[in-house]
């Protein structure tokens, strides 16, 4: 579940993009905790996606509170991949947030994205080609994707450019080995 902070008004009608730059990925259940009905007044816009690697495609990353490890592992990777070393230690959640902020969300509520070729892009990553969403897999190959999972896989040229829907840092992360977790339907 993705939390961009309160996007909706009293009558549940979306009224902006997002709340604030840390896009975070929350668990359903965490410690009990009981939330009101999706979208209560006061509490955030629950943002459902099919997986991680959906999430990551949208510019989310893993929460700090509810998946402490997760978020842990994807720092680590993502600074290593994408900050010195001897700036490590000195690099905050909100300054990567911000990077991550400038990377997938335009004023307005548009989606940056970047070009690549397919043979560039490690697993995990999610990609526009011909008009639909596909996951890389480095088990399975090009899957599209759907809200009901990933459909068969789908032979494209390696040499292929294509619209990279998950930011560059991102990208650069799951190159340095953090794997996002994907659906189900995606073969093992």
């Amino acid at each position: 579940m993705g939390n961009r902070g309160i996007l909706h008004d009293d009558t549940n009608k979306i009224v902006r993009p997002w709340a604030h730059k840390a896009w975070v990925t929350c668990l359903l259940e965490f410690k009990k905790i009981k939330r009101p009905r999706p979208f209560s007044k006061g509490n955030y816009s629950e943002l459902f996606f099919i997986d991680e690697a959906t999430a990551f495609a949208a510019g989310h990353r893993p929460c700090a509170y509810c998946q402490r490890q997760r978020h842990l592992a994807f720092k680590a990777a993502w600074l290593q991949a994408n900050v010195v070393e001897e700036n490590h230690a000195g690099t905050s959640m909100k300054e990567i947030d911000d990077i991550l902020h400038a990377e997938r969300a335009v004023r307005g509520g548009g989606k940056t994205t970047f070009d690549a070729m397919l043979s560039e892009l490690p697993s995990g990553v999610i990609f526009e080609y011909e008009s639909h969403a596909y996951l890389v897999s480095n088990r399975a190959g090009y899957l599209r994707w759907s809200f009901g999972g990933y459909l068969d896989a789908r032979n494209i040229e390696p040499t292929a450019v294509v619209k990279v829907l998950t930011p560059r840092s991102i990208v650069r992360a799951f190159r340095r080995g953090f794997s996002p977790l994907v659906h189900l339907s995606a073969p093992a």
